[in-house]
């Protein structure tokens, strides 16, 4: 059969050029997560290793936060807004159904007529984007792509409820993914166990706090079932952590640095345990200061790890996030 469709031309490999992030400006400790429930700094900071989050005020809109850190990575990569071909948006926080965030961003942000969307796979969604954003370079679809996690998740906080009050944070983080002469983003082990949906969600879908009397449903929140989502991200996340490890055709000797989703801290200490890191590989535990910012975890991890000198350019990096459907993506990357 003669071939009718030319075939794609794009950079044999890709890899992160830049990154960038944006905290909101307001701290919040635990002491002010006390106003609202019953329990304690100590409860808190065991059961999850967070001791404060930020939080957005009016002006610090997800667009807004989206726009600083990807600034940051424009510049981090050194190149033009103007060379961005597309932009990936992860984001379960931006509260218009259409048109997707993305579309603003790349306008604002000076990137022309890229291709642009939104993406919802919960605390996995960044690393679901550098997927897609890593087989738009090789593919030839794209010179370079900006990706984007960002969430406002004190927007769907309950902050009467005693098992998530705590846990969430806002922010934003992006990267930059363009072409390499050399691998350096692996291959992506990825997937989800949609039977267990109902262990994160959210309370109520829009539909029906729209169509019941007002004050009959609380405003929408995101709730979880604890122990449940933690025995599922400590015994089958290192796992595929693993996986990943194998797929990239590395040991856990050969890393630098683990950045791991920030969910939970003990989470992140089961998963060191599990996978038996080596001592001089830096990990990522951001949690404690910024919280679980879901789709914007990670990169922003990944921004303060190379901030402090923790990792450096050229550090090889195992990523991993999970979360929300239940959905999870990991990759070995070298660092921008």
């Amino acid at each position: 059969m003669t071939a009718k469709i030319s075939p794609s031309k794009g950079a044999p490999y890709a890899r992160i050029l830049g990154v960038g992030g944006y905290r909101p400006t307001r701290v919040v400790p635990n002491e002010v997560i006390l106003e609202h429930i019953d329990s304690s700094d100590e409860w808190i900071r065991s059961r999850s290793g967070i001791a404060s989050r930020h939080w957005a005020g009016p002006d610090e809109t997800v667009a807004e936060m989206s726009l600083a850190a990807g600034g940051k990575a424009v510049a981090d990569a050194g190149i033009s807004p103007s060379d961005i071909d597309a932009v990936i948006v992860a984001t379960v926080s931006h509260f218009k159904q259409t048109p997707a965030i993305a579309t603003d961003i790349a306008h604002r942000i000076g990137a022309g007529k890229p291709a642009a969307f939104d993406i919802s796979a919960g605390c996995a969604g960044f690393t679901y984007g550098l997927t897609l954003a890593k087989s738009m370079i090789t593919d030839g679809t794209a010179g370079h792509v900006l990706v984007i996690g960002v969430e406002r998740l004190s927007d769907l906080t309950d902050k009467e409820d005693r098992a998530t009050a705590f846990l969430f944070g806002d922010g934003a983080g992006a990267v930059i993914v363009g072409p390499s002469e050399v691998p350096a983003i692996g291959p992506t082990v990825w997937g989800s166990e949609g039977d267990k949906s109902e262990t994160i969600k959210q309370t109520v879908s829009w539909e029906v706090y729209r169509d019941t009397p007002a004050g009959e449903v609380r405003f929408p929140s995101i709730t979880q079932e604890g122990q449940a989502v933690f025995r599922w991200a400590v015994f089958e996340m290192a796992k595929v952590a693993q996986e990943a490890l194998d797929a990239a055709g590395i040991t856990v000797e050969d890393l630098d640095a683990f950045i791991p989703h920030q969910a939970n801290m003990r989470i992140i200490d089961s998963m060191i345990k599990a996978l038996k890191l080596p001592e001089h590989v830096a990990v990522a535990r951001d949690v404690e200061t910024t919280g679980n910012t879901s789709a914007a975890s990670i990169p922003l991890a990944m921004e303060r790890l190379l901030a402090t000198g923790e990792a450096r350019s050229g550090d090889t990096a195992l990523v991993i996030g999970f979360g929300a459907g239940l959905v999870y993506a990991a990759t070995v990357v070298t660092l921008p």
